[in-house]
């Protein structure tokens, strides 16, 4: 099963495609150099509907589902953007599912209730006016989510947060941060959610961490020392942290299988073309067997993880149950995006190995695809479990 290609979804490919081409493109190798994409584009990008994909029009958004975001994330990275790129602009997407959630699901409104949250931190995020981010890993914790050790203390109509975040995406630029924290004693698992505002006493942002790839995203090391938040800023009741965050993590880890297929099917057609303009001792490289054998294979192994990863994000979009088949749809996803950029960049040869290549950044940001919203080990244990083991 594929998503199914409305007309509204073509007209959302086309208007994602002329974004890339006239916002991204022209400066994108020098954002990767800079570090960071410009506050400008999360305003440019919301201007145009882009920002909001995937969000109610109640709460600010463009509207749309799961699958319409699915498609925007696609076709961004074919149209020649990446990964690290979608990891800057759409750092929205993790940081403000379980505060719009916690509205749906909360009775009240004004400024002690949900609504609160809803008008200072999510509708001007979807115009672009504000970054947010999502702080859950720890500097000890990896994917121990349950043993977060962040904790916060209730005092009054505040609570005092003290610990430390690390590896967040968006973290140097962002207003705000959606944290994890332990409402109970470090490491109890009894886990609550917190909006906590950058320039609150006691928030450092640390140094910008040097990375592997994603160059265009900023991630950043967090801390927290007797920083005061207020009970308002908290989202949803307490303790419901840890199942707010198992809830979203279906749709973070099917935005980064999709970024995983999309990658691979960039990386085909960049060597698709390369193989066929490329002359070697008299003949195109396309005009050898093992060429094409190599290109059919990489093309391959594209389209069963992308028909995968549709189908499984359709089910999700229908509300089935399928926490198993998404560890499968990512695993599944960064395989084929881990074998497809490693060949597409030997097809290239010397010149694949260039900061120039375009290939070569997309070889680079592949690397984290199996590592963010759960490791490739804690997805084949999730799929173990599924099965009964």
């Amino acid at each position: 099963m594929t998503i199914v290609d409305t007309p509204e979804r073509r007209q959302l490919r086309e208007l994602t495609r002329s974004f890339v081409t006239r916002e991204v493109l022209p400066h994108l190798a020098g954002w990767e150099r800079a570090g960071e994409v410009p506050r400008s584009l999360h305003e440019t990008a919301a201007k145009i509907g882009l920002l909001g994909i995937g969000f109610p029009e109640s709460v600010g958004g463009s509207g749309g589902d799961l699958l319409d975001s699915i498609v925007v994330t696609e076709e961004i990275i074919r149209a020649g953007g990446s990964s690290g790129l979608i990891a800057a602009l759409f750092t929205h997407g993790i940081a403000l599912p379980h505060i719009v959630a916690a509205c749906g699901d909360t009775a009240g409104s004004g400024a002690g209730g949900p609504q609160h949250l809803i008008d200072t931190y999510v509708r001007p995020t979807l115009a672009g006016t504000m970054i947010g981010a999502l702080a859950i890993t720890e500097p000890d914790g990896g994917s121990d989510v349950a043993g977060i050790r962040t904790c916060a203390v209730r005092d009054g109509d505040h609570y005092v947060v003290n610990g430390a975040k690390t590896y967040i995406t968006s973290g140097i630029r962002a207003d705000f941060v959606t944290t994890a924290v332990c409402t109970d004693y470090p490491g109890s698992g009894s886990l609550s959610l917190l909006v906590i505002d950058k320039g609150s006493p006691g928030f450092t942002v640390g140094r910008r961490l040097e990375k592997l790839g994603w160059h265009c995203s900023d991630t950043a090391e967090l801390s927290f020392v007797d920083v005061r938040v207020p009970v308002t800023n908290r989202v949803g009741p307490e303790d419901t942290g840890f199942l707010a965050i198992m809830q979203q993590f279906a749709a973070e880890r099917l935005s980064l299988a999709t970024q995983a297929y999309a990658t691979a099917q960039r990386c085909v057609d960049l060597a698709v073309r390369w193989c066929r303009d490329r002359q070697t001792f008299g003949r195109p490289l396309v005009g050898r067997q093992v060429v094409r054998h190599r290109l059919a294979e990489m093309h391959s192994r594209t389209e069963a993880a992308r028909a995968y990863v549709h189908d499984v994000a359709e089910r999700v979009a229908a509300g089935q149950p399928v926490v198993t088949e998404v560890a499968i749809a990512k695993n599944v996803a960064v395989s084929a995006c881990d074998f497809v950029v490693d060949a597409a960049l030997q097809l290239h040869g010397g010149f694949g190995y260039l900061r120039d290549a375009e290939v070569e950044r997309h070889y680079r940001d592949a690397r984290i695809l199996g590592i963010g919203g759960g490791t490739t080990e804690i997805m084949n244990e999730i799929i173990a479990k599924g099965m009964g083991l």
